[in-house]
């Protein structure tokens, strides 16, 4: 029997068989390329649709991270609005990450990184993290993979990620403010059909006491 074809694979089993999608990104309608053994290959998933709805427009300029970045929705976006900034999409999967190039070669955008997380050099600090993070890895892979990524930011900068309600977005945010309690401020940012999107600030300094603030849920 053939191993389970997770989107989190680093080379998923499927076979290729690429398929056109027509996605909304940055204000506009844009048909891209996906594939089977990809995270949401049919569509935007719900939670990406709702963090793309829930967050600022990014920095300008610098270093910009999507972190576990699929067929490239987030990255795309990134992109788009930021095109002096550098979009490094991040993920194991090397079908999602050959489809983030060619989503980006197809959109006219060569400001994206594609790569695995090891290629990404260690100096890089980031204006800001996007992630829709792959929850069904694992608590424990879920949470060594943000404690590397989150103390990368740049003092003062955000990261952004939604987790859905009943995939254990509240326990997540008990655990983010557990383990970076002199880093980052943790705070819920929107509530959403079922999704969360929480936003971690990179403190200007440790041990700082600011208050961790919770936005009473909408639904």
């Amino acid at each position: 029997m053939a191993p389970p074809d997770h989107y989190f694979s680093s080379e998923p089993g499927s076979g290729y068989v690429p398929r056109e999608i027509t996605v909304r990104l940055a204000g506009e309608d844009r048909v891209l390329t996906s594939a089977p053994g990809v995270f949401s290959p049919e569509r935007l998933d719900a939670g990406t649709n709702v963090l793309l709805s829930n967050v600022p427009a990014p920095p300008p300029g610098g270093n910009l991270l999507d972190l576990g970045c699929g067929w490239g929705p987030i990255a795309l976006s990134l992109a788009l609005e930021s095109p002096h900034a550098t979009v490094w999409a991040v993920d194991v999967n090397q079908r999602a990450l050959d489809l983030v190039r060619q989503n980006a070669a197809r959109l006219g955008l060569d400001n994206i990184t594609a790569c695995t997380p090891d290629n990404v050099p260690t100096d890089v600090r980031f204006m800001t993290i996007w992630s829709n993070p792959p929850i069904r890895v694992g608590k424990s892979e879920l949470h060594s993979m943000l404690s590397t990524w989150l103390p990368r930011l740049e003092v003062g900068a955000d990261a952004w990620l939604v987790v859905q309600r009943n995939l254990g977005s509240d326990s997540l945010h008990r655990w983010l403010q557990a383990e970076f309690p002199d880093d980052l401020t943790v705070t819920r940012a929107a509530t959403n059909k079922g999704y969360r999107v929480l936003r971690a600030r990179r403190r200007s300094g440790s041990g700082l006491t600011e208050p961790i603030s919770v936005v009473p849920d909408a639904n």
